[in-house]
């Protein structure tokens, strides 16, 4: 069962549109041999944005981060961070960004005090200059300073990695699916804590396989297999919805998506927790004709009814208009 994360408030007092942009990117693609990891992707993130890339595994995300990062080069396009090209003036950007890769990279066999001393020290500062910007999320495991990062849990780290991410005072912060493998406490937390990073104007570009967490962000880019499907914001997509949608579920859940997509007047079906989400051929198709249907496949203790769209049900309409 998927957890719902809730944060009031997704949208920044700091987030002013004519600041203009703090990340670029112009027609970038990747390739990998014979896999197309990126392609031809465009977007902007303005200054004091929350900007989030949505997708599952596969979907380019990593790729086009490591790209923003200056860890890889693009086979085509252009690419600017702060109004820096990302190959020509990678040392500029490399000290100008905090970079949380997806895998935990920290020195596993120092103590969270001496990561956070060492990576302050890489960047020419210390600690103590910019203590301001990770208090809030430092003292949270300040009390295991002592202990070796390789023994935290997987919260604690998310928390450690993140304050040597901003240690040096980024001004764009570049998370790579951040939550991913932590607990739903530690989720609300990390966004609660990215909401605080933002008030201060700091940009953050945020990738995720979560869809629930697209609705934390400013705007989205919907990515799938190299491509951006949509790029707007949480709102704007799920209201683009227009299509009638319908939950569904019976005692025989494996025959039941079988007989729904073999139906002539079913055009989607998905599973999506407990129930499927089912759309019709055209918007005539009453929530009766389904359960008729269904009813003579001897479906029993059946639930047919109306629901309202999510960013997981336009992301899934995306791909199959694809």
């Amino acid at each position: 069962m998927t957890t719902k994360i809730i944060i009031s408030g997704s949208e920044s007092p700091l987030l002013r549109r004519g600041l203009g942009e703090a990340i670029s990117i112009q027609h970038i693609s990747k390739s990998y041999k014979e896999v197309q990891a990126v392609r031809d992707i465009s977007l902007e993130v303005q200054k004091g944005e929350l900007f989030g890339l949505i997708g599952p595994d596969g979907a380019g995300k990593t790729t086009l981060m490591r790209i923003l990062m200056t860890l890889l080069i693009q086979d085509k396009g252009e690419a600017t961070m702060g109004g820096f090209d990302v190959v020509k003036d990678y040392k500029k950007i490399r000290n100008m960004v905090g970079y949380m890769p997806g895998r935990f990279s920290l020195y596993q066999d120092l103590t969270v005090e001496e990561n956070l001393n060492f990576f302050a020290t890489v960047f020419k500062t210390t600690v103590a200059e910019n203590y301001e910007l990770i208090r809030d999320i430092y003292v949270q495991i300040e009390p295991f300073k002592n202990r070796l990062a390789g023994k935290l849990s997987g919260g604690m780290k998310q928390k450690l990695a993140l304050s040597c991410a901003l240690i040096h005072k980024p001004e764009i912060l570049i998370l790579d699916e951040p939550t991913t493998g932590v607990d739903a406490v530690s989720r609300k937390e990390f966004w609660e804590m990215l909401k605080k990073l933002q008030q201060k104007g700091i940009t953050i570009l945020v990738s995720t396989p979560y869809m629930d967490e697209a609705t934390l962000c400013n705007r989205v880019a919907l990515m799938q297999k190299g491509k951006v499907l949509d790029i707007d914001t949480p709102r704007n997509l799920v209201d683009g919805y227009t299509r009638k949608l319908y939950a569904i579920r019976s005692n025989q859940m494996h025959h039941l998506i079988q007989d729904l997509r073999s139906y002539e007047k079913t055009d989607s079906a998905y599973a999506f927790g407990q129930y499927l989400h089912v759309t019709g051929k055209d918007d005539e198709v009453e929530a009766t004709e389904f359960e008729n249907f269904l009813m003579k496949k001897d479906h029993e203790n059946l639930e047919v009814f109306d629901i309202q769209p999510t960013i997981e049900d336009v992301f899934m309409e995306l791909l199959h208009e694809g």
